[in-house]
Order: C-alpha cells, then structure tokens, then sequence
C-alpha cells in the first residue's frame, strides 16, 4: 500500500477476555495483524504502545485494533457473525489464499482441510491446507476453527482443541456462550478429536 515500513510497525495492542481466556490483539495502521492466545506469549515482533500519541499511523493502528475489540466482544456475545475489520497479513501466496479461503466458510459450518484444498484448486493439498490453517495470525477472525478433519473430528488448532470445540459450539448455538465445561488440565481424554 505504499506505506513506509517504519510507519506500518506502529502498532497498537490490548488484552481482551473472552469466554475461551484472555486474547492479545495487535494492529498496525493497516489492520489487525495477530490474535494470540496467552500460552503463545507475547509475540516478540510486536511493540507494545508508549504513554502519549506518536501521530496519525499510532492513531490508524489505534482505530483498527478499537474495531477489532469491538467486533470480537459482538462475536462472543452472539451478535456478529462476520468480521469486517481490516487486517495487515503477512504470508507467502499459499498462505493468502488458505487464509482468504477461511475467511469464505459461513459462520457455524465446517469444511474438511481436503474440501479446503480442493476448493484451493489443490485436490491433493489438505496437508498444504493445514500447514496454511496452523500458521494463521489471526485465529477466530479468519476462523480456521471451522476446518474438520476428513472423518469430522477435529484436529489441529494453535489455541487447543478445547478452544476449537467451543468456538463451534458456541457458533452451531449447542453451548451457552462460557467457558466450556472442561479445560485443559481437568480431563485429558477431551479435546484429541470431535
């Protein structure tokens, strides 16, 4: 887009509780540009905002991270099923369209990593796919919790297969919007497939 590399690291930050933890956002003057959940830890690329305005990409990245804030907090309270903040991602080609491809599946359905890639023009791609959905920047927004596993079940996601579950849930109105009823720690036979 033209803007100086130095200008586009502004970044602005927040923390927000949601019913699957404590979420840290991080955009840039041109969108949001990461999602992490907190046993990631803070992404070493990111630069928390000082005290004070440091002028109008500060400003930028200020409103697209308050968009994002507002969004999500719609999204959990079960009033927003699309997402229209805009986002700065960084990827190679076949990432861009794993996640652009992500961003098409209709809220509360699921496709398989091999309809995914198949969809990608990729028939034999689902590997390719997942590789793709594992290093998504921005989980929940581009909502790679929506790929299954071929026999359905659920496999693979950054945030914990609890936290895929119960963003399905929450999604296919099976569970009340909380915490599930099991976290990670409590019982280990859930979570290793849906």
């Amino acid at each position: 887009m033209g803007m100086p590399e130095h200008k586009r690291a502004e970044t602005a930050l927040a923390i927000l509780s949601t019913p699957i933890g404590e979420l840290r956002l991080t955009a840039s003057p041109l969108g949001l540009r990461r999602i992490q959940f907190p046993e990631e830890g803070p992404d070493s690329g990111t630069t928390p905002p000082e005290g004070g305005d440091s002028g109008p990409a500060r400003r930028q990245a200020g409103r697209h991270l308050n968009q994002a804030l507002r969004e999500m907090k719609e999204y959990f309270s079960g009033r927003r099923a699309l997402f229209q903040v805009p986002l700065d991602l960084d990827g190679t080609l076949h990432q861009l369209r794993v996640w652009e491809a992500l961003r098409q599946i209709p809220y509360g359905q699921t496709v398989t990593y091999g309809e995914l890639a198949r969809r990608l023009g990729s028939p034999a791609g689902a590997r390719a796919v997942g590789r793709g959905c594992a290093t998504n920047p921005v989980p929940v927004i581009v909502p790679c919790h929506r790929v299954v596993a071929g026999t359905g079940g659920l496999q693979g996601f950054g945030g914990g297969l609890w936290r895929k579950k119960a963003l399905l849930e929450m999604e296919q109105g099976q569970a009340p919007l909380g915490l599930p009823e099991t976290r990670p720690g409590e019982d280990p036979g859930r979570g290793r497939s849906g």
